[in-house]
């Protein structure tokens, strides 16, 4: 089985000391591809400088919605001219997260439709953060059209993954599977189309059940795949190579 981590941060401190132990262990597990999304413009080079001689890593370059206060006006011509020079997989980490009631969301907006306006000028699919504003994606996406893409960590209804799968998106299931309280995220892992799944851990972040309280790896996306097979009551090599071919097909990966 050859598994595809479509979503972690292997780039964030948490891995510094062991990045590349780490990515060997978890290569040996069957996780064969990791996409590490940027945050803010300030990582930008770093990321390219870490990875670039890892085949096995792909990059998505873009500016997150949590991360507001980092981004400038000017960041978004210099992303127009990165993803013309470089060639990321996608452009991502981009959102809207609208869980806080401070949160400025004409700003986030503002950024967020000039990444959607670049991917669509550059041709590349997007990672997707969304949190208490699918709506407001959804139309974002019916005015500025891109590629395809994922969204990642997907919480939204069974109605908005439909909308989503409809404009050529795949949707994003990790680590909260594993966790029998997560009712509703494993009833839509259940129902949806396989079609429309794909694995991730976003480590460090949202770790498994069987290492809560812990930083979370790449190492755990294996527990991600058991977990949904069980659900599904599919044996984990179909759920491991439709998620991984469903991950190749959006984000080009060969």
């Amino acid at each position: 089985m050859q598994l595809i981590d479509t979503h972690c941060h292997l780039d964030f401190d948490d891995f510094s000391d062991d990045r590349q132990q780490l990515m060997v262990r978890a290569q040996a597990l069957g996780v064969a591809h990791f996409v590490v999304p940027a945050v803010q413009q300030g990582t930008w080079q770093s990321l390219l400088t870490l990875f670039q001689q890892q085949q096995c890593v792909h990059l998505a370059l873009g500016m997150h919605p949590l991360f507001m206060a980092e981004h400038k006006e000017s960041h978004i011509a210099l992303l127009d001219t990165v993803l013309q020079q470089q060639r990321p997989i996608a452009v991502g980490e981009i959102g809207l997260d609208f869980y806080s009631a401070e949160t400025d969301r004409q700003m986030q907006l503002h950024f967020f439709r000039a990444q959607l306006q670049l991917a669509a000028k550059h041709k590349l699919p997007v990672i997707l953060h969304v949190r208490k504003a699918h709506d407001e994606v959804l139309k974002c996406l019916r005015e500025i059209p891109v590629m395809a893409g994922i969204v990642h960590a997907f919480n939204g209804s069974m109605q908005q993954a439909e909308h989503y799968v409809a404009m050529n998106f795949k949707l994003g299931f990790g680590g909260m599977l594993t966790y029998p309280r997560s009712t509703k995220l494993r009833t839509l892992a259940e129902c949806l189309s396989l079609d429309a799944l794909v694995l991730e851990t976003d480590s460090p972040d949202m770790t498994v059940m069987q290492h809560r309280g812990q930083r979370n790896s790449p190492e755990y996306l294996p527990y991600c795949l058991q977990a949904l097979a069980e659900l599904r009551g599919q044996s984990q090599e179909i759920i491991a190579e439709v998620t991984s071919a469903n991950a190749r097909q959006v984000l080009g990966i060969k």
